[in-house]
């Protein structure tokens, strides 16, 4: 594999996300956003061939489908029918891992998709709701890309409104414990994190190139731990890259990040 030397912040972080998903086995793939989709048809293509994906309606796939707008000749490669009942089959078996960005994460990997500020009757921002996230953040792995990390999203105290279950013994539902709960993986603009420090603090994984551990604690309003030396996150290589074009043939990766930054900054 040769390594690339010229690639987008984008282009990295779809690779560093697609490495969530590379250790699942025949599990359901879900990529909620550019980045995320992109990612998880990176590692289906590469270290999972095992993911399961569907075409978003009601078909399994054995092959990811591109982003955006297909040519006329495009077939989609249906392998079986996978229609709404069956989805919930595999959220309940937890055979699923999905890939969202929350507007907030707190501390304890709480998130909060539904409302910002004032009160749950009267927010000042009301957003897309938790919608299905409550079970699915009980259920199965859930991972999260933040494409700009700072202290409105990786927030003081806890989220205005918690949409998912995390770290937070106080709010675990009857019968569950900790061990319940997986997050796997956290990708940023500036780094990849997990909850894998003491007692489920947020743990530092890897900095993106040029970025360092101080500027992750300066826009995490909430400690972050650091063990020994962070590797630098991996760079895509060429293959990677080239799978990634043709999953994302309008280039829709290049408006995911503000000012679609180069991977490496000095």
């Amino acid at each position: 594999m040769t390594v690339a030397s010229d690639y987008t912040l984008a282009e990295l972080c779809i690779v560093a996300a697609s490495k969530a998903f590379a250790n699942d086995g025949e599990v359901l793939a879900t990529g909620i956003g550019v980045i995320p989709r992109l990612a998880a048809s990176l590692a289906m293509k590469t270290s999972n061939p095992d993911l399961m994906m569907t075409d978003s309606e009601a078909w399994m796939l054995s092959e990811p489908n591109p982003i955006g707008k297909r040519g006329d000749d495009h077939v989609q490669a249906n392998e079986s029918w996978m229609g709404f009942s069956r989805i919930f089959d595999n959220v309940w078996s937890g055979r699923r891992h999905a890939m969202l960005g929350p507007t907030q994460i707190d501390k304890y990997g709480q998130t909060n998709t539904s409302a910002l500020g004032g009160t749950y009757e009267a927010p000042k921002v009301m957003m897309l709701g938790a919608r299905g996230f409550p079970g699915n953040s009980i259920s199965h792995p859930n991972s999260f890309f933040v494409p700009s990390h700072n202290t409105r999203v990786f927030m003081e105290g806890e989220c205005d409104f918690v949409s998912s279950i995390g770290y937070n013994p106080e709010r675990l539902p009857k019968g569950h414990s900790l061990d319940d709960i997986d997050i796997r993986l956290i990708v940023t603009d500036l780094c990849v994190m997990d909850f894998g420090g003491p007692d489920h603090q947020v743990r530092l994984v890897s900095l993106h190139p040029g970025i360092t551990a101080a500027q992750v604690q300066e826009n995490t309003a909430y400690p972050v731990f650091v063990e020994g030396d962070i590797p630098t996150t991996e760079a895509p290589t060429l293959e990677q890259l080239a799978i990634i074009a043709e999953m994302d043939p309008h280039n829709q990766r290049a408006y995911q990040i503000k000012d679609n930054p180069a991977g490496e900054r000095g």
